[in-house]
């Protein structure tokens, strides 16, 4: 009796190992096939004498870099330097990038990494934020490329950013006051939507792209699946 209980017990733990390593294939299987098919046939590429952006990353997470003030938006406006704790005015881009609330906060660094802000983030039980940094200059390179775009294209990048925001009961972001800044140039806002290990900041990078009607893959949870439509 006790014998068929083990016996029964090890199917059980096979089958779980089984699934998650099923689960672990098709996982990556999927980003792989899926983030070098185009969404669009029809996204607009680089446009001559248009709007400079960057798509940045860090080797993980990607932003989209913005200028700080063109035709009627000044996202300073939005997301004030007056919030971030060198409050320098002086700059001329803006970075944005969206994630899980608690994985931003207390892991600046993948060593300050636990487990329980892992299975938040990877369940999609957590809150979401927006994490905003400025800077004075750009410098193409493996993690930041440049491209172009029509006005059309970057409006509709306004507008993907704004809708992401949460807002308060007078319309205006909310911001998160924390010391959890990774510099002297960033503050956290809080945002709409969930993260989840197939919702990541990068998946949000990447539907961003394709409302814009610009180069991105179908899916993909990896700042490569959005660099390789983005060629140096």
């Amino acid at each position: 009796m006790l014998k068929k209980k083990l016996l029964k017990s090890m199917a059980v733990i096979g089958y779980i190992i089984l699934g998650l390593l099923l689960f672990v294939v098709v996982y990556f299987s999927g980003d792989f096939i899926l983030s070098r098919i185009p969404a669009s046939r029809s996204a607009m590429g680089y446009a001559k004498d248009g709007i400079t952006v960057y798509v940045l990353s860090n080797g993980v997470h990607t932003d989209i870099v913005l200028p700080v003030r063109q035709d009627s938006i000044d996202w300073n406006d939005i997301f004030p330097y007056g919030n971030t704790k060198g409050q320098d005015s002086l700059q001329h881009w803006v970075a944005i990038g969206w994630g899980d609330k608690g994985f931003y906060l207390n892991t600046p660094e993948w060593k300050d990494l636990k487990l329980k802000t892992a299975l938040v983030a990877g369940l999609g039980v957590g809150e979401t934020a927006l994490h905003v940094t400025y800077y004075k200059r750009m410098q193409e390179n493996q993690y930041c490329r440049k491209t172009m775009i029509t006005r059309a294209q970057y409006s509709r990048l306004v507008s993907y950013v704004l809708t992401s925001l949460e807002k308060d009961g007078q319309g205006k972001p909310i911001l998160i006051e924390t010391n959890a800044q990774y510099n002297n140039d960033d503050a956290f806002y809080e945002a709409n939507g969930a993260y989840s290990l197939l919702f990541s900041c990068n998946t949000w990078t990447n539907k961003a792209l394709k409302y814009a009607n610009m180069p991105a893959g179908v899916w993909t949870v990896f700042d490569k699946g959005i660099l390789r439509h983005y060629p140096q």
